[in-house]
Order: C-alpha cells, then structure tokens, then sequence
C-alpha cells in the first residue's frame, strides 16, 4: 500500500461533499472498468462543471447495492479556480446535472488535513428487513431486505453482543492484499419498529469488505433458530469465513464521525501509522 497523501498540496483548497445515493443500480462507490459507480458519476459532474479534472477519495467504499444518507468524501481544487466558485452555487449546479439517485447535501471548504477517509473515527450503518414474509412497503423497497423466515431480535441482539470489541473479523471480511482485518465494532442491536421492520445500527472504527453484510447474515442464522447464539462468536474465533451475507439492498451509510477540526491531522496520521496501516 503506497503512503497516502494527507495534507492538501500548496496552491490548492480542499473541499468535503457530503452526499446521499440510492446506490441499487451502482457497482459500488469505487470506479471499475465497464461499470457503472457513485465515484464514477459523482467525478464526471464535478469535472464538467468546474471544467477541472475532478478526483475523490471517500470515506467508505460500499459494495455493489449498497446506499448512502451519510457518505462524506473530499476532492482539491486549484486556489485560483476555488475562487471563482460560491460552493452554494456550484451544490445547486452539480445537483441539477447529477442522476436523481445521488444528491450532494453540503459542500465546505476544510483544512488541508482533512482526509475523508484517514480523519474519520467511525462509521455508522443501518441495516433493515422485513421478515416472516411480511408486505413490504414499495416506498421502503430500495432501501429493505426481505426474510422469509420469522426472526427473533432478541438472540439476534444476544448474538452481536458477543463480538463487540476490538477483534481480527477475518471470518467476517472478504480480504484485500496489504489490509488487516482487525476492527473495533463499537454497536451493534437490533429493534423491532411498530411497523414490524426489523433495524440494525452498526458502528465501529471502519469495516473491511463485506463484514456489515456477514454480520446480519450470521444473526439471520442465529434469529430463525438455525445456529446457537454462541455460533457467531464461535466463528470469529474460528477466523476462518462464513458464506451467509446479507442481501446489499437492506444496508445504508447512515453517517461518519470525525474529531474537532484541530485534530484532523493527527488522526490521519495516527490510522496511516505502520502499526496501523491498512486498517481503514
């Protein structure tokens, strides 16, 4: 993995999005060959309108299906043409050009050691189903996954108790060369709402790749009574992967959390540290 640049190179401003995306008809966040992505499209909108190569880097890449009310990423512009902007103006420009599924909510001007990614000290996602074959809304489809099984959320809450902490989540994860996939799940319960849907809030310093998806899969396990409520646990410590993930269509990036302005750097360095590297 290649040293990250964290502070903004001199003769340019940097300036965090925050953004929402329905992200059912995206390969994910991240551009990739022949596929459509919410980088993909986001960076093509600035660029035209700014007349400026326009590249981002986020917060967190969601998987293919996966949505966002809370992503948060940065891009640099050249002082001299930051100037010539009104970023209110340029939010209702590239808002007017975007596809009605992404829609930047804010737009500001941050300190060169802002870093969408490195500077964040959590995470927060939701996940929500329908279970026991239960109607569902066609207003809330986009952003719910369904269960035909009936789900009990107290196991299932007893369960992800369990692998609260800091742990190596590799039987969670897809793994990626160079990372690590050693996490600290900080929450992670589940509601039943008068509704019947049935909503998950996670949080934790970062996620690898896939392990929201595992983690709700594995308490589908333990809620319809197929695994003991132990079993989860028992596979963290197994580290040795489980193959029941979650449909993408239920999980949302709800928001990230960063510190105080002032500490934005040291908290860039402090994740990009050799000891910590690849963990984010």
């Amino acid at each position: 993995m290649s040293e990250p640049v964290l502070e903004v190179v001199d003769g340019f401003s940097r300036i965090r999005v925050d953004c929402q995306y329905d992200g059912t008809a995206f390969s994910g966040w991240s551009v990739q060959p022949d596929r459509r992505s919410v980088q993909g499209v986001v960076e093509e909108v600035l660029s035209k309108v700014l007349n400026h190569p326009v590249s981002t880097t986020v917060a967190g890449r969601t998987d293919a299906g996966v949505h966002a009310l809370g992503q948060v990423f940065h891009f640099d512009l050249p002082n001299q043409l930051r100037s010539n902007w009104n970023l209110e103006s340029l939010l209702y420009i590239a808002n007017r050009i975007l596809t009605a599924e992404v829609r930047f909510i804010a737009l500001n001007d941050v300190p060169g050691d802002f870093h969408a990614r490195y500077s964040a000290l959590r995470r927060h996602y939701r996940y929500q189903l329908v279970d026991d074959a239960r109607t569902l809304n066609p207003l809330e489809r986009v952003a719910t996954s369904s269960y035909h099984r009936p789900l009990d959320e107290k196991l299932m809450n007893a369960a992800a108790a369990l692998l609260l902490g800091e742990h190596d989540f590799a039987a969670y994860c897809r793994p990626r060369e160079g990372t690590t996939t050693i996490r600290s799940l900080e929450t992670f319960t589940w509601k039943r709402e008068e509704s019947g849907l049935l909503t998950a809030a996670i949080s934790a310093d970062a996620f690898c790749h896939n392990m929201v998806r595992s983690l709700v899969g594995a308490m589908m396990m333990v809620g319809d009574g197929r695994w003991q409520v132990e079993q989860p646990f028992e596979i963290l410590m197994s580290k040795v992967r489980h193959s029941h993930i979650a449909p993408a269509a239920g999980l949302t990036l709800m928001g990230v959390a960063y510190p105080e302005a002032a500490e934005f750097g040291q908290r860039a360095k402090q994740v990009t540290s050799p000891v910590a590297r690849g963990r984010i």
